[in-house]
């Protein structure tokens, strides 16, 4: 497997691309495109990141309509990035089609399930990273190679023709080098009625201070925090462990659930090969059951509540995107296991309410692996998200 192929599904030229009037002049005139294999172009096929669901689907004959106004807009396609396997995991490792090369730090995991995506941009081989992100598959990856990324705010951005995980919470995302171009990204993508600013001259900003084995929010965190003009102070929401991991566990229940109802009727039949994490998540989605989504669906909307109880009196909520720096390569599979868990606690949250996150990668470790700081919005807070983003970092990373 060559280190190309572990990185795009399918690279070269497009041959159903249309001449189109829109490429000088559009909005991302000359700006590379790479497109998560799981959204759909009429004549390519899409492999989801597994050879049996490339088997099993035919080729598509339509086009997402993501893919489209990004191609209208004047952005070069390069090709189809790799996946996690149906985009069911956050290591960024496929088995079928190798791991991608986190180029920001070769000995860790690369972050997935939008891998392909985050390490082309990364590696300046596209400009535009487009994705998914249903538990963090742009977030993640976005901290692990020292990108910029956002998640947008559930339903805002089309999900037509694109193989879905969990529809309760997919959503569409995309990654970039620097501020400027996500805003950009946002401007053609993003619905044009949605505020681009906040309201309010003086920010009004909470933090999340999660508890998990320590303060994920450390010192360099916090010396970063302090750098910020823009955010002259902060409202602190201490989260507790064991909060995070009731939000952990919601999520995984909801969204095992809803992943066996999209998927389990086409796992039975084919009997898929899947990467042996994967395969364990996938037999313990086929387990639960009704009473474990009702229970599961209660637990969301006190959780919702006390999510949009951070809101009160606020614009915005920092916190850390992930625990640290990507993991390294070759990780203990049990401490793997803990790890996904405590990982998915700070990625719930803007899940189970369908909000809209931005990862800034503004911080590197002593090796200089990359991690950073999310910013955290209402729903339909996207581009006022964007712009502080590039208010907050300039126009280049």
């Amino acid at each position: 497997m060559s280190l190309d192929q572990r990185v795009f599904a399918w690279r070269g030229h497009y041959p159903n691309t249309k001449p189109n009037p829109c490429a000088e002049s559009g909005r991302l005139a000359g700006l590379r495109l790479g497109v998560k294999d799981l959204f759909h172009i009429a004549g390519l096929p899409t492999a989801a990141g597994n050879p049996d669901w490339l088997a099993s689907h035919p080729t598509p004959e339509q086009t997402s309509p993501v893919v489209t106004q990004l191609l209208n807009a004047g952005t070069e396609l390069v090709g189809k990035t790799q996946t996690d396997e149906l985009a069911y995991s956050l290591n960024g490792l496929n088995i079928h089609y190798g791991a991608p090369i986190n180029p920001a730090c070769p000995e860790c995991l690369p972050g997935g399930s939008s891998s392909g995506s985050a390490v082309a941009v990364a590696a300046g081989d596209i400009d535009i990273g487009l994705g998914t992100d249903t538990g963090g598959s742009i977030r993640v990856p976005a901290s692990y190679n020292g990108l910029f990324g956002i998640r947008t705010s559930h339903g805002l951005i089309s999900s037509e023709q694109m193989v879905p995980l969990a529809p309760l919470f997919d959503t569409v995302g995309w990654l970039t080098r620097d501020a400027e171009t996500l805003a950009q990204v946002g401007e053609v993508l993003l619905p044009a009625e949605l505020a681009p600013r906040f309201p309010h001259r003086s920010l009004r900003a909470a933090l999340l201070l999660p508890l998990q084995n320590g303060v994920l929010w450390s010192p360099e965190h916090q010396a970063w925090l302090k750098q910020q003009t823009l955010l002259p102070a902060v409202k602190p929401i201490l989260l507790n462990s064991d909060w995070l991991t009731r939000a952990s566990q919601c999520f995984r229940t909801l969204q095992g659930r809803a992943i066996w109802q999209t998927h389990g009727e086409w796992i039975t039949a084919n009997q898929p090969t899947f990467a042996p994490d994967i395969h364990t998540r996938f037999q313990w989605c086929a387990t639960l059951t009704d009473a474990d989504q009702t229970a599961a669906e209660t637990e969301r909307a006190s959780l919702q509540a006390d999510i949009e109880g951070w809101f009160t009196d606020v614009d915005l909520i920092l916190l850390p995107t992930t625990p640290g720096p990507a993991p390294l390569l070759g990780a203990d599979s049990q401490w793997m296991d803990s790890y996904r868990s405590q990982l998915m606690g700070l990625t719930a949250p803007a899940g189970l309410a369908g909000l809209p996150q931005v990862h800034l990668p503004v911080l590197r470790d002593e090796q200089g692996a990359p991690y950073g700081v999310s910013l955290l919005g209402r729903r339909g807070d996207d581009k006022a998200l964007l712009q502080l983003a590039l208010d907050l970092c300039g126009a280049s990373s």
